[in-house]
């Protein structure tokens, strides 16, 4: 079996606080896989550690072809390694983090430019390429200011998307949304997951991971409590802990 993403005894504590106590990911190439758990069970900082944001204690980390290990005497990866690396690993956060004094194609060119050394044009065309794929051909010109939250986080997702990664991580990427424009951000993920983008996403849209994951991975207290195919993890769950997580959402089917 030949994984995209494989994350091998992967630890991590901040201070004498233990986040993540030897996790044991797969992700296969195509595949969604959805994170779900209560707050502070470690989802995000699993993510931020798989695109060297956060640096583990120990474990191993391979995304594609880039393989990094960590403690035991193991090299940490340089500052180029690691821009490398995240080069290949698109991130969208719960806050979208757009340069309020560049234009929204400014903001989706900038990585293209100033990370791959692109030519301006080829890197606008891209771009312009990508907002349309979001649904935001008509704010190319505009400034962030301007832009409802669903639409900051659709220009965030073009701005990853903009690096060409072979992997994408959502964090969170609706929380800090209005419910109404939550959809608008659901479906742009939507159409990525079709396309057969590789994605780990942290949510807490239950019915959307029994929708467009393949796999469920439940987290608590840093460990992995239970995985496997969306509908049987949320529909038929088998841990206590999972169970009880579930129940606080209204729309398990």
């Amino acid at each position: 079996m030949s994984y995209k993403i494989e994350v091998n005894g992967l630890r991590k504590s901040f201070g004498s606080l233990t986040v993540l106590r030897d996790i044991n990911l797969q992700v296969e190439t195509g595949q969604v896989v959805a994170l779900i758990g209560p707050s502070g069970s470690g989802k995000s900082t699993l993510l931020r550690c798989l695109n060297l944001l956060v640096m583990p204690e120990g474990g191993r980390i391979r995304i594609g072809k880039d393989s990094f290990s960590f403690g035991d005497g193991s090299k940490l990866p340089g500052t180029r390694e690691q821009a490398r690396f995240r080069s290949n690993t698109g991130m969208v956060f719960q806050h979208f983090n757009l340069f309020p004094h560049m234009t929204v194609v400014q903001n989706v060119m900038e990585g293209p430019v100033s990370v791959k050394a692109m030519p301006r044009p080829q890197a606008e065309a891209l771009a312009r390429k990508l907002l349309a794929k979001v649904g935001l051909s008509d704010k190319v010109d505009v400034f962030p200011n301007k832009l409802s939250g669903g639409q900051k986080q659709r220009v965030a997702i073009a701005r990853a998307l903009a690096m060409e990664p072979d992997v994408m991580l959502f964090d969170e990427a609706t929380s800090a949304l209005d419910p109404e424009l939550v959809g608008e951000v659901l479906g742009v993920m939507r159409d990525l997951a079709a396309e057969g983008m590789t994605m780990i996403i942290v949510t807490h849209e239950i019915g959307f991971a029994r929708e467009v994951a393949d796999r469920v991975v439940f987290m608590r207290d840093g460990i992995i409590v239970e995985e496997g195919p969306a509908r049987d993890v949320i529909g038929q769950p088998q841990q206590e802990a999972t169970k009880i997580f579930l129940s606080h959402f209204h729309n398990r089917g």
